[in-house]
């Protein structure tokens, strides 16, 4: 299993906000319980999955409650391996099951603000994503009652898709694109 606390402070930030944001994730771990819950009503660790291929295509996901595009992910719900939640994730929103590891570490870290929910009846509150990168050979797919949409895209469309503002995500794509030429 994945010791979260050692990997995040071997992990090497891309940059400032993602820095910032690592100290608040330790910082949270550190200092809450029930950080793998949602009952930890402060927020709580979440695991996302940036699906691609080798060739410069991104699997986004039109989420069903944001109606936004981004990585697959999820709650943790009490499990803390990460990225075997990420990797459940990936399963249940799409449907695929064959894919690799294209890291061999946390691919992104970002703490995001989420909205008071009236249907659910939660406060406002963090979640502490860590972001796997996947890599498929396939790409097949099912669309999940949790998504609008979910399509294969190239770099310059997922740019596109994206919101301006969902600066974890763009920053992930730059790291894709690094990913590629390396690879």
């Amino acid at each position: 299993m994945l010791s979260l606390v050692q990997s995040l402070r071997k992990y090497i930030p891309y940059d400032k906000k993602e820095s910032e944001d690592l100290g608040k994730i330790l910082s949270f771990l550190e200092n809450n319980q029930n950080c793998y819950s949602r009952t930890n009503l402060k927020g709580h660790i979440t695991a996302g999955a940036f699906v691609c291929d080798n060739e410069g295509n991104i699997l986004l996901n039109h989420h069903g409650i944001t109606d936004m595009w981004f990585q697959f992910g999820g709650h943790c719900d009490g499990e803390e391996d990460v990225l075997n939640v990420a990797k459940r994730e990936v399963e249940e929103e799409s449907g695929i099951k064959d894919f690799t590891l294209g890291e061999t570490q946390i691919f992104d870290v970002a703490v995001n603000e989420v909205a008071f929910n009236e249907r659910k009846i939660e406060p406002e509150h963090f979640h502490y994503d860590i972001n796997f990168l996947f890599v498929v050979n396939n790409h097949d797919f099912k669309i999940s009652e949790e998504s609008f949409d979910i399509k294969w895209v190239s770099i310059s469309e997922a740019l596109k898709l994206v919101d301006p503002n969902d600066y974890a995500m763009l920053r992930m794509i730059k790291k894709y694109e690094e990913y590629l030429t390396k690879n």
